[in-house]
């Protein structure tokens, strides 16, 4: 679109609320933004100066859009709308596709801690957290679950939370069960020193017997007790539960920081500090927003009073409120000063992590005589073992950044060729691309020298794609070497420059993602092969055994008798014998 065709656009935009989206020229929607006044806002993108982010933006934007609103809640709330269902990129997408997670308890029947993801609380339960550390809620879950009985028997050798339930094939009542219950539930709120306590005294009798696995499997339970009994100076009532944000601004960049008080504790923070080219208040609001998403809402929300908190509150269903004295107006300054220490930190760092970005993408673009500054970047590698699981990846870099969205991991029908599996991966996703009308990338690099290069040449002809393509080239010592061109000329370059370690940078993360590929497809099928040796093992019992211990790590360290209580006694002797022969001699036998 030309310049006096946007002017044309500006010229009639209205005076009223609503949403914008700008968008490049391949159609892609790239920002969305809201405004009070749609006219003045979206035309002060076309006018003065800005920041550098902002600047980047408005020269890839040839087209937009607008949406009027009836009030500006709306506004918010089809932002929110728009950004989830487009994540354009230069928007501060805070929300993740994956909450926070919870531990639960039934209120009745068998008492179990589980692991949820629940966008709304079931009355059934109760729920303790979020756990933002989702490895630690796992670990505490498994934990607390040691205790728990099976059927209705307590399994030997497990761990009991109480000596009462420390005993061997007794059948538990109601109210016995209900005892463990309550004592979980206390665990969870932070009265941790009698279940530690167990655990010190039980791995101090281990190391006296010499036995330091079970006394490092004690430990590792501290640690993960530790976890929810890290100590606190502001307490609260144990019915409180609520949240608190806010933020600090300085030159283009934003941090917010979240706090979260459940069961009277301060569980976690929550930080993000990000390049802001809206109102800085918009974008704070746009994250409390975006973060309830996919999170449970609390009792209430406090926020700052720049904050309209009965506009916030409608748009949530909740109660959002300013505080305006006592110990909750005292978190609330607590929660500024850490978004601002947080700001302060990482300010110098953000500026020169842009500085890098910038320098190497304009060094690259100069070295392949481009006309336009590269944007996005496309890379490839493969993996394979004598052709058994062989994979291929594709790692995205947007303006510098990885753009992990965007990655994909392929699994490879051509063995252990090389040149013909770097031709499928791309044929796959370039076909696909045009298939669904999808943006092509700047530039594509692949991992390799000119066998991989001509490989990609081939296959951009054969589709009639007109894209530039390198090769990054290794040394001997397999360290990034050179640029390889479409011609076969190789463009050296400087080892102590932006533009050579963002290369490595690049190509050490697509040989990590593909090999963490690789590697786990690889242990997937041992995984399989090892516990489908086992006669009498079938899929329901392999599945009831992950769901007791989580991995085969654990049931590896399993004792037999644990086994036995889990298993038949036969089919838990094979599995013990199995899990513990030579694994150099298994994997030579097979």
């Amino acid at each position: 679109m030309t310049r006096s065709t946007i002017e044309e656009k500006l010229r009639r935009l209205p005076m009223e609320p609503g949403c914008y989206l700008m968008k490049n020229k391949n159609g892609e929607i790239i920002y969305v933004g809201k405004a009070k006044r749609l006219k003045n806002r979206v035309s002060s993108y076309f006018t003065g100066a800005h920041d550098h982010k902002t600047t980047r933006m408005v020269r890839q934007i040839d087209d937009f859009e607008f949406i009027i609103t009836s009030t500006e809640k709306e506004s918010l709330i089809l932002e929110i709308n728009l950004i989830k269902e487009h994540r354009p990129q230069f928007n501060i997408i805070f929300m993740d596709d994956k909450s926070y997670p919870y531990l639960k308890i039934p209120r009745e029947g068998k008492p179990e801690v589980l692991v949820a993801r629940d966008r709304k609380q079931s009355k059934q339960f109760h729920y303790f957290g979020p756990y933002p550390d989702a490895t630690a809620a796992r670990d505490m879950a498994r934990l607390l679950n040691d205790s728990v009985p099976t059927g209705d028997t307590l399994l030997p050798n497990t761990l009991a939370i109480y000596s009462a339930f420390n005993r061997t094939g007794k059948r538990y009542t109601p109210e016995e069960l209900d005892v463990w219950r309550q004592n979980v539930m206390s665990i969870l709120n932070g009265n941790i020193k009698p279940f530690k306590d167990e655990l010190e005294r039980k791995m101090l009798e281990a190391s006296q017997s010499l036995n330091f696995e079970l006394a490092q499997v004690y430990k590792e339970k501290l640690h993960a007790l530790d976890y929810i009994g890290d100590k606190q100076q502001v307490q609260f009532s144990l019915n409180e539960r609520f949240d608190l944000f806010h933020f600090a601004y300085y030159q283009g960049y934003i941090a917010i920081v979240g706090l979260f008080v459940r069961g009277g504790r301060l569980l976690e923070r929550s930080m993000a500090v990000e390049a802001c080219m809206e109102e800085p208040l918009d974008a704070f609001v746009s994250f409390i927003a975006q973060f309830y998403e996919n999170q449970p809402l609390p009792k209430t929300i406090y926020v700052p009073d720049l904050v309209d908190a009965e506009e916030l509150g409608e748009v949530l269903g909740a109660d959002v409120k300013v505080p305006l004295r006592g110990k909750k107006k005292t978190l609330l300054e607590i929660t500024q000063k850490n978004a601002q220490q947080q700001l302060d930190d990482q300010f110098s760092i953000l500026r020169e992590r842009q500085q890098f970005k910038d320098e190497a993408l304009s060094d690259l673009s100069d070295a392949l005589g481009m006309s336009s500054l590269i944007h996005r970047i496309e890379v490839f590698d493969n993996s394979h073992i004598s052709g058994a699981f062989a994979v291929s990846a594709c790692v995205v870099y947007d303006d510098g950044e990885p753009n992990k969205n965007q990655y994909r991991r392929y699994k490879l029908h051509q063995g252990n060729d090389d040149v013909a599996s770097m031709k499928e991966v791309l044929y796959r996703r370039y076909f696909r691309l045009m298939r669904e009308s999808k943006p092509m990338p700047d530039l594509i690099l692949v991992d390799g020298g000119k066998p991989q290069l001509n490989a990609a040449l081939e296959v951009l002809s054969d589709l009639e794609l007109d894209l530039r393509v390198c090769s990054l080239v290794k040394d001997d010592r397999h360290r990034t070497h050179a640029l390889m061109r479409e011609d076969g000329t190789l463009i050296t370059i400087n080892k102590t420059s932006p533009l050579f370690n963002f290369l490595m940078q690049m190509q050490d993360e697509v040989h990590r993602f593909v090999i963490t590929y690789h590697r786990n497809l690889r242990k997937k099928a041992m995984t399989r092969s090892i516990l489908d040796e086992v006669s009498g093992l079938g899929k329901v019992r392999q599945k009831e055994l992950y769901k007791k211990f989580g991995s085969l790590k654990n049931i590896r360290a399993a004792s037999l008798e644990t086994l036995q209580s889990v298993l038949p006694e036969d089919v838990a002797s094979d599995l013990y014998d199995i899990l513990h022969i030579d694994w150099n001699d298994y994997h030579e036998k097979n």
